[in-house]
Parts: C-alpha cells; sequence; structure tokens
C-alpha cells in the first residue's frame, strides 16, 4: 500500500491579521471550504509538494515571507500524511481561482467559515494547535 502525503497552506496576512480559506468545487470536498493544498508528487517532498499547490490554486506565487510547519496528520494506518503550513505574507492578495475553487475569504481567527473541509475543522479545533497559532501570531507580531 503506497504513502499518500499531501500538504496544505494556511495564509496569514500580518497587515489584517487575517487567514486565507478558499471554496472547494470538487472531489468528495465540494461545497466545504478549505485551505490551498494537495496530493504530492512523485518525488516531491512536504515543502515542494506544498509550493507547487499554492501555485496552481492560487494562479501564482505570493510573497511568502515565512512557512511554518503547523502539524503534520498521520492516519492511524499510517497510510495517510497531511502536513499543514502556516504561511505569512505581508498583505491579503486576490486569489485567482482555477476550477478547483469558486470563492476565497480572509477571516479573522476563529471566525472559520462554515462548512469547513472536517480535517481542517480538527485541525483548526484542536487546542495544541489553537495554542500554537496564538503563539506564532503573537510572536511575529512583537518582531514585526
Amino acid at each position: 500500500m503506497n504513502k499518500i502525503t499531501c500538504s496544505g497552506a494556511l495564509f496569514y496576512a500580518l497587515s489584517t491579521k487575517r487567514f486565507l480559506f478558499l471554496h472547494r468545487t470538487q472531489s468528495k470536498a465540494k461545497n466545504l471550504w478549505g485551505i490551498v493544498g494537495g496530493t504530492n508528487e512523485d518525488k516531491e517532498t512536504p515543502y515542494t509538494g506544498l509550493l507547487r499547490e499554492v501555485n496552481e490554486e492560487l494562479g501564482f506565487e505570493p510573497d511568502i515571507q515565512k512557512s511554518i510547519p503547523l502539524e503534520t496528520f498521520v492516519s492511524n494506518d499510517e497510510h495517510f500524511h497531511f502536513h499543514t503550513y502556516l504561511c505569512v505574507v505581508n498583505e491579503e492578495f486576490i486569489p485567482i481561482l482555477n476550477c478547483e475553487h469558486n470563492g476565497y475569504a480572509w477571516v479573522n481567527f476563529g471566525a472559520w467559515p462554515k462548512p469547513l473541509h472536517n480535517g481542517l475543522q480538527n485541525t483548526l479545533r484542536s487546542k495544541i494547535n489553537q495554542n500554537k497559532l496564538q503563539t506564532i501570531i503573537e510572536v511575529i507580531d512583537i518582531i514585526s
């Protein structure tokens, strides 16, 4: 059984302190809000797969100031790995959506759009991840 590795980017804009979500139009995640991301190709690392997915799903490569690993989810059978990164940008941007999405939203911490993709919902509801995000944001504010 081959391992499936995926990567996703939760974008955070320094200027507004908001996060980017995309509204999905395809696959089993259709009509759910999620983050930029997808399945890594053959020899890609989680990070190189992330950069490819960012470019594909946003239509360009935004100026990412920092990419911080937030969580790696591993299924019980260890067959599925999802790497979530917090990608920090200076300003909000308008994505050039491809056929995978039909909308986007920049939202405040905790004001996540609904309905969220189930895996992302679990990630964002986790107290550990909430604390990580809050700590990262506080540190970024101090050093910015």
